[in-house]
This record gives C-alpha cells, structure tokens and sequence, in this order.
C-alpha cells in the first residue's frame, strides 16, 4: 500500500497537489478529495444543496476540535507540573488565528487554497487559517487521529513552533482590541452579562460589543478574566493580527 500511492500520485490529476502535500507535511493522501476541500474557500465553491456550498467550513469545524485535543495532549505531557491556566493560555498561542494564519504561510499551504482573486485581500488575515485547520481535519478523516497526531507534533509543533518564546509572549487582548476600536473608529463596551455560582464558585460571563452589535464572551472566575477570554475571543473572530495593530 505504501508504495502503490506515491504511484498512483504521479498519474493521478491532481499530482501537483499530492507532491506538495508530500513536500510540505511528508506523506502522500489517501483520499486526495478531502484536501482538496480543505483548500476550497467558500468564495469558489458550488452550491450542494440549498444554502450548503462545497468548501472548507465544515472541515475546518473538525480541525478546529481535532488540533485543539492534540496540541492539548501535547502540552499536558510536556509540561507536567504546571497547572490548568498555564496549559489553557499556551494552547490558546498556538492554535490562535495570527498563529494559524503565519503557519499557513511559512508551510507554503497558503499558496495551495482555491479562492476568488478578491478573498484574499478581504479575508486575507483568516483564509490561511482557516485552510490549516480545515487540512487538519481532512488529515484526520483520511488517515486517522494517531497518525494526524503524530504529524502535528514531531513535522508541525517541533518543527516550526518556537514554544519557550510563545510561553514568555504576552498579549493583552483587551487594551490590543480596544486600540482597533479606537483606530477604526468603532465604540467597543465590555459588559457582564450574567453571574452564575455563589461564593468561591461565582463565575462571570462577560460579552464584548462593538457599535452595539455583540461578538465573543468569556467565562471566569473575575471580571477581568472573563473580559480578557472575551477580548482574545473576539480578536480572533475578527481575524486581527497582533502585529498589525
């Protein structure tokens, strides 16, 4: 089996495509439709049926949850003695959009995404990103979680993630996504929105607002943390670099 698809990626169509995956991750798909949707933005895409399009959204859903468990054991075996917050926050870094979207690019992965000639520059800060966690997925489908585990770590984390400087690299979501407000000229309002728990146990769940219109909310034991968690919520569904701002 192992020799019978590289051969069959040097006839196949897609043999471009096979030997850039190979080139970039080192191995050769199986089911060669899987990365292709994954690399299948929505702005190409057919419509299936009515209001379901033939792109990379639900894949990347998968790769989402897929990445996030794998990089969560990661962390977990790695750094054995440091607590629930730490392993939360450096997760956080490495599956964040701008961390993505930068992985995306430095892998070349960027270069292999089927898009409308405008997408880029509307959605260029997500596209790359997203296309990552979608492959993620389509990764996952074909070959299974151990063998994508096995790739995210050892060809992916230890490779091209440098995690002594994510651990040190601080970010302050808040006061980053309130200086893109006021740059856009935007009114942003934190709000907690609701209290639940008493005592030791009270949690509040706070929600972020930009012109009135609401976006991510975070959960946490203080005000502040949950405006934090929703900040760095809303940061990413906005697609926003910490290096443009």
């Amino acid at each position: 089996m192992s020799v019978f698809k590289p051969v069959k990626a040097h006839f196949s169509e897609d043999k471009e495509l096979y030997e850039s995956i190979k080139n970039i991750f080192g191995f050769f798909p199986g089911n060669i439709f899987l990365y292709k949707l994954a690399l299948t933005h929505k702005s190409v895409a057919t419509e299936i049926k009515e209001g379901v399009k033939d792109s990379n959204e639900r894949l990347e859903y998968l790769g989402d949850a897929i990445l996030g468990s794998i990089v969560a054991d990661y962390l977990f075996k790695k750094f054995p003695f440091k607590d629930e917050g730490f392993l939360t926050e450096t997760r956080s870094k490495i599956v964040s959009r701008a961390q993505l979207n930068n992985l995306s690019i430095r892998l070349g992965l960027n270069k292999l995404i089927e898009s409308a000639s405008n997408s880029n520059s509307q959605n260029g800060k997500s596209i790359n990103g997203d296309a990552f966690e979608a492959f993620i997925g389509a990764m996952y489908l074909d070959k299974g979680f151990a063998f994508a585990h096995r790739i995210v770590t050892e060809n992916i984390i230890k490779v091209h993630l440098d995690l002594d400087e994510l651990v040190e690299k601080e970010v302050n979501f808040k006061s980053k996504l309130i200086e893109w407000a006021q740059k856009e000229r935007k009114e942003i309002e934190f709000k907690v929105i609701k209290e639940q728990g008493s005592g030791n146990t009270k949690q509040y769940i706070s929600k972020v607002f930009i012109d009135g219109v609401p976006h991510e909310q975070g959960v946490d034991f203080s005000i502040k943390g949950a405006e934090k968690l929703a900040a760095e919520k809303t940061f990413q569904q906005l697609s926003l670099n910490v290096d443009d701002l």
